[in-house]
């Protein structure tokens, strides 16, 4: 799931912290990194949820990234009408929902979540802040409907859902970190430096 990177109109949130350009590039960046790791691997099949619903992959080159990917619109709504929206429409199979402001995504990672739900009805990325960047679905024998009631963006959120799952079974991935405050940005930026130096001592 990802928004379209318009400067202001984008993490607005974290624009009051970092700017609205800044803001928009980290959404631009982070989207065609996710898409890169993701969308070449054979073991599951990407897709684009996009919002505004207008928003066209043409407008947009680093939604291109990763080659071939089926573009979705989101529906109105709150995050888990948005999310229920897109696990309902996605067939029998299992799925994964992630976001895009998550630098710590692999693709082993979403392999794994995707495994976990062969036992499992549910499995979740719990972020660090309390909420969580993966939820998957096993949806069979039916299409569980666990974001009622749901306290979005507080540290509630992982627990609220889980509480609407009560009697299921589940997994849960490997817990990472999401970029919505400054502190977070600063985090992440420190982190792709010290990539940055590692990857450039092994080419010496």
């Amino acid at each position: 799931m990802t928004r379209a990177p318009i400067c202001g109109a984008v993490k607005t949130r974290l624009a009051r912290e970092i700017g609205p350009v800044a803001a928009s590039a980290l959404t631009r960046a982070l989207t065609a990194r996710l898409l890169r790791e993701l969308a070449c691997d054979a073991r599951f099949r990407c897709m684009l949820a996009v919002s505004p619903p207008t928003a066209t992959m043409a407008r947009f080159p680093a939604w291109r990234a990763g080659g071939r990917v089926q573009r979705l619109a989101q529906v109105r709504g709150d995050l888990g009408a948005r999310m229920q929206a897109l696990l309902d429409r996605c067939g029998k199979e299992p799925v994964v929902v992630v976001g895009t402001d998550i630098p710590g995504i692999a693709r082993e990672i979403i392999a794994d979540a995707l495994r976990l739900l062969r036992r499992a009805d549910a499995v979740f990325g719990p972020a660090e802040d309390g909420g969580y960047w993966l939820v998957g679905l096993r949806r069979r024998p039916k299409i569980l409907k666990p974001f009622a009631n749901v306290r979005w963006s507080s540290e509630h959120a992982l627990a609220d859902t889980l509480a609407n799952l009560q009697g299921c079974r589940v997994a849960f991935a490997k817990t990472l970190f999401d970029i919505d405050t400054g502190a977070d940005y600063r985090r992440y930026r420190r982190l792709e430096s010290a990539a940055t130096r590692i990857i450039f001592a092994k080419n010496l």
